[in-house]
């Protein structure tokens, strides 16, 4: 192993990932919903590390951290998230803030290295209240009637009310000094198999996906479920389901190598066992990294709808709730991280595109932005039973201590 970033604490860095796993401890994983007690904790938890790298810390108005510094010379950020899905795993998120933190504690005191590392940790990435509301503050892209709308998905509270429960209310919302970074880097779990099932270390992210949701919405008949002849239903919820099956047997055509789609929530309507459902709806999404092959299956939902209205039984409507620009990830960072891959895990990476959204996709609309991936036992994520070998934990902090120092050299 290279003597130059002997200086990376391996046990410092699973000691602090292990902190925050205690924060909000559920099973072997953690529940910290966005503005929680146990995300505000551990909010101020890195709030009282980021000294030992040098860093002034702030909590700002949304509930970003954000760790700076006056030392001279380029500056590199780095970070990601510290609240989780409900009843989730323990490293998405913490473990880029850790390797941000790491990274800033080796590289800001050095005075034999030009530049600094500063972390952020931004807030809501997981979309409780919203999409990526934190890092789109940052970059401009949050207004204050988008923060009075906002409403947290599970309880219905308001992002204001929250803002005001946990003492943010009128703090001013920090964004992003245009020109201060040379780029923004972020460290995840891959959340998927390929880096495990191909015995490699790394993944250097190539691109993340853009994410497309819809509301597919039926609308048939209410009526008696022991008096309505079968012949003449006009079932809602029946006719969901065969759209279901139709997209699953349709969308391969038109897809494209990497797309995923799935149904997330479906619900009818009344939703009793002795009632014919008058309508039905369904949450669903897209993914994919060229904007041209959601766009074709787009069309193709539209046109789908249009088909089984026009037979007359249920009307389906298609309608658009959110749209992700996918983001490519900078070629000069790519090319980085492999070369501290070759140095500190036996080049053992592989090019890869994120099917997960992530915050670095809304910081690369303003500055270069890459991702590495450490991978994921059994490829789960999104549950308590997310985990990484402690090994690799430890090999990625490597891997990206080195790659934050060769950029600031670059």
């Amino acid at each position: 192993m290279p003597d130059d970033c002997s200086a990376v604490d391996g046990a410092r860095v699973l000691a602090d990932l292990n902190t925050l796993r205690s924060i909000g401890a559920y099973k072997t994983g953690v529940h910290k919903p966005t503005f929680s007690e146990p995300h505000m904790r551990s909010l101020k938890w890195l709030a009282g590390r980021l000294p030992e790298a040098g860093l002034t810390a702030d909590i700002d108005g949304i509930g970003n951290v954000l760790g700076t510094t006056t030392k001279s010379g380029p500056k590199l950020l780095a970070g990601s998230h510290l609240e989780s899905q409900n009843f989730a795993g323990w490293l998405d998120g913490p473990l880029g803030v850790v390797y941000a933190l790491e990274a800033a504690r080796v590289i800001n005191p050095d005075p034999t290295l030009r530049g600094a590392v500063e972390v952020a940790a931004w807030c809501d990435e997981e979309g409780h209240f919203g999409s990526f509301l934190g890092s789109r503050s940052y970059v401009g892209g949050v207004t204050e009637a988008d923060i009075d709308a906002a409403r947290d998905r599970s309880s219905g509270r308001t992002m204001r009310d929250a803002l005001r429960d946990v003492g943010l209310a009128g703090r001013a919302r920090v964004t992003a000094e245009r020109g201060r970074h040379i780029g923004y880097l972020e460290a995840h779990i891959e959340q998927g198999e390929t880096l495990e099932s191909g015995g490699l270390t790394i993944g250097v992210v190539t691109s993340i996906v853009g994410i497309w949701q819809y509301r597919i919405s039926f609308t048939g008949e209410q009526n008696h479920a022991g008096t309505t002849r079968m012949a003449v239903r006009r079932d809602a919820g029946v006719a969901l389901a065969r759209f279901c099956v139709a997209i699953d047997d349709r969308f391969p055509a038109h897809c494209g190598p990497r797309t995923v789609w799935t149904t997330g929530r479906i619900t009818l309507d009344p939703g009793a066992p002795s009632i014919i459902p008058g309508s039905a709806e369904m949450l669903f999404q897209i993914r994919d990294d060229d904007p041209t092959v959601i766009e074709r299956l787009e069309g193709l939902l539209q046109s789908m709808a249009a088909e089984v209205t026009a037979q007359g039984r249920c009307g389906v409507n298609v309608e658009r709730l959110r749209t992700g620009a996918p983001a490519l990830m900078d070629g000069v960072i790519q090319q980085t991280i492999e070369a501290a891959s070759a140095g500190f895990a036996g080049g053992r990476s592989i090019r890869m595109p994120s099917g997960a959204g992530h915050d670095a996709q809304v910081l690369a609309t303003i500055m270069p932005a890459g991702m590495l991936f450490v991978p994921s036992i059994g490829g789960i994520s999104h549950h308590w039973t997310e985990n990484t070998a402690d090994a690799d934990i430890v090999t990625g902090a490597r891997v990206f201590t080195d790659a934050c120092r060769r950029l600031l050299a670059g």
